[in-house]
């Protein structure tokens, strides 16, 4: 336990730990002062307290997996192992549960005989660098056996990692992943704040990578990338970044879609 809870704590800089863009972008969000009565200053205001409140989310929901984690570590029944980033906390979403996570654990639970066990190991910010180097580390020390893990990571490299760092670490990522793992590929950001097609090509190159390793160790992967679609609207949470309740279903589908069957049941 000592162990868990000195790992958990998701508001503390590891050394791999980076500022992503986003992750800047949200502290000086948060710091910004009172606007100008304009439309287009109400306008900037209402996403700044949206912006806001997913970073309230972002410690609120670490310390909700943190006491969940414990209660996971001393249950039965099967286990499921949840390494990632904010979206695996469900960031965005109106509670933990009703992010992917919490979504598909209600599907699995009601084919399973006995209710499944959630330890989610992932974190706000994190990137591929973190899960290779704290996150897996973590799980190997801790010395249980899950019956499933599910990798979802990538999205935080976009902007803030070199290119040829974000390719290797996920290939580094995937070929360290234990035996009963599902690999999440990207979501494609077409027409995402206006820019995202710019960086959709990029991001496909970065799905194909993730393709290629997970097919050298047999892995299933559940495609975000053809699951999670445009159009945007009504599906994102007031940060206009993660996604809300709706928003999560298709990263849920994605995901049940590539869960193997025997491991569901």
């Amino acid at each position: 336990m000592a162990l868990l809870g000195a790992a958990e704590r998701h508001y503390e800089r590891s050394q791999h730990d980076h500022a992503t863009p986003i992750g800047v972008l949200h502290q000086m969000v948060v710091r910004w002062g009172d606007a100008d009565r304009t439309t287009a200053r109400r306008a900037f205001r209402r996403w700044c307290d949206g912006v806001a409140y997913v970073d309230v989310q972002a410690r609120t929901y670490a310390e909700y997996w943190t006491r969940q984690n414990e209660t996971a570590l001393l249950g039965d029944g099967p286990l499921w192992v949840v390494l990632g980033d904010s979206t695996a906390q469900g960031l965005g979403a109106t509670s933990p549960l009703h992010g992917y996570v919490g979504q598909t654990v209600n599907v699995l639970n009601e084919s399973s005989r006995r209710p499944w066990r959630v330890l989610n190991l992932s974190r706000a910010g994190a990137q591929a660098a973190h899960v290779l180097h704290d996150q897996l580390p973590m799980l190997d020390k801790l010395g249980v056996e899950p019956d499933l893990v599910t990798c979802g990571i990538g999205s935080n490299d976009i902007l803030g990692t070199a290119p040829k760092l974000v390719h290797s670490n996920l290939r580094q990522l995937i070929q360290r992943l234990p035996s009963p793992s599902v690999v999440m590929d990207l979501l494609l950001p077409n027409r995402f704040w206006g820019i995202g097609s710019l960086c959709s090509p990029y991001v496909a190159g970065i799905n194909r990578t993730i393709h290629a390793a997970a097919a050298e160790r047999g892995l299933p992967v559940a495609e975000l990338s053809r699951h999670v679609r445009p159009p945007w609207r009504g599906k994102l949470a007031p940060d206009l970044f993660h996604p809300n309740d709706f928003g999560y279903r298709p990263l849920t589908n994605a995901l049940l879609a590539a869960i193997p069957a025997t491991v569901a049941r």
